[in-house]
């Protein structure tokens, strides 16, 4: 699903553990002797030349003394009209089907020119048909200093044209290059003597998202052994096979759909219809305007819809048994939990009902999936749930729903997301989980220049409960995807920020790390000691790792209660909290009603397990009908949405039943 806005996830406060194999802790492991690194290219630009590098587009090249990373020289790239314009390398023949590449440059813009993102990418040509690889993500450069984009990349194809380039998001100002190198290290073996993870969790199909780089060499070898189905992570998107109207293309899924075929792996498309990755033409009329809700636009726009859909399942026929029909559709923010994407602005919930229903036609013995992130959520959650009840009732042929699944090593805890699948049971659909990583970050401001070992077992501890939920729930989760097969290649090495991520079972080595232990439910054999508790998941614990770092605070014992407040999420102008409230009198309560101030304008836009009022400053929480008894020594806990400006500190001091609290 990738390229998605950040997420402002949301939290339930009540944990669950399940009874689930002991995930035994393990310190640093040293690392085993690794063969050296070994460079196929090198440019340093002190030889006075381009050193093979030439003009992509209008751009003007020419090597320079006026700064450099390394040494005197540096490329000096000007005259861009366009922002992909710049350097490029030819490196067709170079590098070898199958081998993992570092691909590292230092790019620093020329003084005066504006702030700017930079990355490197590949086009590669096969019978005249270009692709685009990214090879290091959107980074963030500015005049006065160097920058090093790097990144990892599998040339998985044959092709014609192959092509390595430096291009901005924004900006077309002049740049230097230096210090390009291109490497790397000779594969380790894949691991036999360990076991399959299909061979281990067999009550539904477990698979990975892939590019063409996870099915060659090492790669191909490790995701045959271990996964039952795979996921085409952007090949099927519709930029991707039908970037002009009418002209399809699947030169890149193709491979893929191959690729399952001859070793016997069910496929999961995706996706038909997304807000994102849909190229621009979709949504303009035949005037070349923007299209807006008239009659004649809705008319358009859903004939292109049904052509599009018609043309790529009909491509695929029975080889994909499983489509994600429409993806990201929910925004719980909406009064009606809409998302307010071009789709729905011009055609209202009618793109939805023909997804589903041209699909249908198109792909009989598919099973139709809707796809969402952050379902786990109680708002969106039940937004989705509305939804796909309505539009059941109508006969729209909603087979499925799918659960991304993108979490964190806090986030979400088992009891969110068991009630996150029991929701769905009374509608009778399939539910499968889509999308999972688990991120080793808590927060935004985090980076780490090797995954700690501590992140890397809590990690085990969330793959282990959660697979361990999923298999208790085989009757309704009827497939596990896991969003890529190592941590060489993840979407979450440049989202929400640009930083090295660890958020699969395998290493960037295609090692077997302690996720993988986690999820067929052993002890790895570099175990050694017994986990503390906090390698659980606990819904105490802060969101996914698109929000900011946990603040928290608790009043002392007072007049019968203590007071836990804990900012668990942040993003620009909204925040997310939870309160705990504890009843340390000798009387069950039979009824409560929290207040506090906030002293920064804070406001309270939504919460759950409570009822919320706001007079200016003043907060007044008050318990629901099934929370509001609360025995001596029990707890009761609410969340919430806010916005803030400025500042959010925690307030200073809360009353509970008008009694001070601590």
């Amino acid at each position: 699903m990738r390229l998605t806005p950040t997420r402002a996830a949301l939290a339930l406060l009540t944990a669950a553990a399940l009874a689930t194999p002991a995930l035994m802790a393990a310190g640093p492991v040293a690392a085993a002797d690794e063969p050296a690194p070994v460079t196929v290219v090198t440019n340093d630009f002190e030889d006075g030349t381009t050193q093979g590098w030439a003009p992509r587009g209008a751009a003007a090249l020419a090597p320079s003394t006026t700064v450099a990373h390394g040494g005197s020289a540096s490329l000096a790239v000007t005259a861009r009209a366009a922002t992909w314009q710049g350097p490029a390398l030819d490196v067709l023949g170079r590098l070898a089907l199958g081998t993992q590449y570092t691909i590292s440059a230092w790019v620093r813009p020329a003084d005066g020119a504006a702030a700017d993102s930079a990355r490197l990418s590949v086009e590669r040509r096969s019978g005249g048909v270009a692709s685009y690889d990214q090879v290091a993500g959107n980074t963030a450069v500015t005049a006065g200093g160097w920058t090093q984009l790097t990144g990892r990349y599998t040339p998985a194809t044959e092709v014609d044209f192959f092509s390595l380039y430096v291009e901005t998001a924004g900006a077309t100002g002049s740049f230097f290059l230096d210090d390009v190198s291109i490497s790397y290290v000779p594969a380790r073996p894949v691991q036999t003597d360990i076991p399959a993870i299909r061979d281990v969790v067999t009550e539904f199909p477990v698979g990975a998202a892939i590019t063409a780089a996870e099915t060659v060499g090492a790669h191909g070898q490790l995701l045959a052994r271990h996964f039952s189905s795979v996921t085409p992570g952007n090949a099927l998107k519709w930029d991707a096979t039908e970037p002009t109207e009418n002209t399809f293309r699947f030169t890149d899924a193709d491979p893929l759909i191959a690729y399952a075929k001859a070793h016997g792996m069910a496929v999961r498309g995706h996706t038909l219809l997304w807000h994102n990755q849909t190229p621009a033409w979709v949504f303009t009329d035949p005037a070349g305007a923007p299209m807006t809700a008239t009659a004649a636009d809705k008319e358009l726009l859903l004939a292109r819809l049904s052509n599009h859909i018609r043309t790529v399942a009909a491509h695929y026929g029975t080889d994909i048994g499983v489509w994600d029909v429409v993806n990201e559709v929910i925004d719980e923010s909406q009064p009606d939990g809409l998302r307010r994407s071009p789709w729905y602005t011009i055609t209202g919930l009618d793109y939805i009902r023909t997804a589903f229903r041209v699909a249908r036609e198109a792909a009989p013995h598919a099973k139709l999936f809707i796809n969402d992130y952050n379902t786990n959520v109680p708002a969106k959650r039940d937004a989705l749930f509305n939804l796909v009840a309505e539009l059941r009732a109508e006969g729209v042929p909603i087979d499925g729903v799918g659960h991304q699944m993108h979490i964190n090593v806090d986030w979400p805890s088992v009891a969110e997301t068991e009630a996150m699948i029991r929701t769905f049971q009374p509608l009778g659909v399939e539910q499968q989980i889509t999308e999972m990583d688990v991120s080793i970050y808590r927060a935004n401001d985090e980076s780490f220049p090797a995954p700690p070992a501590d992140r890397l077992l809590r990690q085990a501890a969330v793959y282990r409960d959660m697979v361990a939920l999923f298999r208790r729930y085989a009757g309704d989760i009827t497939s596990v995807t896991v969003w890529g097969l190592a941590d060489d290649n993840t979407w979450l090495d440049t989202f929400p920020v640009t930083r090295k991520d660890a958020p699969l079972l395998f290493d960037t080595a295609l090692q077997a790390k302690e996720a993988y232990w986690g999820v067929i439910g052993r002890s790895s054999p570099s175990a050694s000691a017994s986990p503390s508790a906090s390698a659980s998941p606990s819904a105490s614990a802060s969101p996914s790792a698109s929000v900011s770092p946990s603040a928290s605070a608790s009043s002392g014992p007072g007049a019968g209660c203590s007071v836990s407040y804990r900012v668990t999420g942040t993003w620009p102008g909204g925040f997310q909290g939870e309160v705990t409230v504890t009843n340390t009198g000798r009387q069950a309560l039979t009824g409560w009603s929290l207040g506090w101030s906030f002293a920064d304008g804070q406001r309270i836009t939504q919460a759950w397990n409570g009822t919320a009022t706001q007079a200016g400053a003043a907060v007044t929480v008050a318990n629901v009908s099934w929370n509001g008894a609360v025995p001596a020594g029990g707890t009761a806990s609410f969340g919430f949405l806010g916005s803030w400006t400025g500042a959010n500190s925690v307030p200073a001091a809360f009353t509970l039943n008008g009694q001070a609290c601590g």
